[in-house]
């Protein structure tokens, strides 16, 4: 047991909840099991069987935090617990901590900017402002490729040229994805907050899409510490029927039996207010706030001694 980590996280809980109360951002709390999975063909989800049938984990309180803006809620924000089936490192834990929040009216850019706030109250040795930078001009910058329009043979090529040694064909969003992590990533400054924005439509998930320079880009950013991703926030897509038509040809991509949330989906008809909302991970900014470069360093009881 780490005591200071332990008293450096309640510390940055206080933190949290003092920020949203002065912006009277209300704290909700809503279930870790479900009836329904995610149907996220990159996230799985962690399955119990119980009394009244199989339940989920959640892998983030989204769906129903968005049940409560349709209720009525307002401006929410949750810090809680969530599982993902993944591998155990230095940077993934299957069950850690998430702060996830939603705010209504607000466009994503604003969003970055109080996601920027936030973190700079949360790791306040971070000095620097933050910098902001559409996808597209990181990857001009770093591999002097356009993501956007470059075909398949070419993204290929980039990354080959960059070491990254593949067999096989793979899809042009997988060589964005290997030359992002790559060769862009590793370029982030340490000592600054990075937000990456204007994702291809491909990556948008939930979040609204829209047409820059006549391209079709999703309205989301990611932020970065160094090269470590931090969180991730939408302009949320507010379209019933086209968050169904996701959810549904997720499941189908997937190809098991985890359960769309019809729940989530039913809510959505009625109207979901617009707003944009960000998921942020509280162990990895914690880690940040201690500079140390290991989970295993800031959280009580890591997945091996669980």
């Amino acid at each position: 047991m780490n005591l200071t980590a332990l008293q450096e996280r309640a510390s940055l809980n206080h933190q949290v909840r003092v920020f949203f109360a002065e912006r009277k951002v209300l704290e909700v709390e809503t279930p870790a099991l479900s009836q329904a999975g995610n149907t996220d063909p990159f996230i799985d989800s962690f399955s119990v069987n119980t009394p009244a049938g199989l339940r989920y984990l959640h892998t983030s309180p989204e769906y129903p935090m968005k049940r409560l803006l349709v209720a009525g809620s307002g401006d929410i924000y949750q810090l809680c617990k969530v599982w993902r089936r993944d591998e155990s490192g230095k940077r993934h834990n299957p069950e850690f901590t998430l702060l996830e929040w939603y705010r209504l009216g607000f466009t994503w850019r604003q969003l970055m900017q109080e996601v920027a706030d936030l973190l700079h109250i949360l790791i306040p040795h971070l000095q620097k402002p933050p910098r902001f930078c559409s996808y597209r001009e990181l990857f001009l910058e770093t591999v002097q490729l356009d993501p956007h329009v470059a075909t398949e043979a070419e993204l290929s090529a980039c990354a080959r040229a960059h070491a990254i040694n593949i067999d096989g064909d793979m899809p042009a969003q997988a060589w964005r994805d290997l030359l992002l992590t790559h060769c862009v990533e590793p370029h982030f400054p340490a000592d600054q907050l990075t937000f990456v924005y204007h994702y291809p439509a491909s990556q948008s998930a939930l979040a609204k899409v829209d047409t820059f320079d006549g391209q079709r880009l999703a309205e989301r950013f990611e932020v970065y510490l160094g090269a470590l991703e931090l969180g991730n926030g939408y302009q949320e897509q507010t379209d019933s029927a086209q968050n169904r038509l996701i959810l549904v040809e997720d499941a189908h991509t997937r190809g098991d039996d985890i359960p769309v949330d019809e729940r989530f989906l039913a809510a959505l008809e009625q109207g979901l207010p617009e707003c944009a909302g960000v998921a942020v991970g509280i162990d990895r900014i914690l880690m940040c706030r201690m500079q140390v470069n290991d989970l295993k360093q800031v959280i009580a009881f890591p997945w091996e001694v669980a």
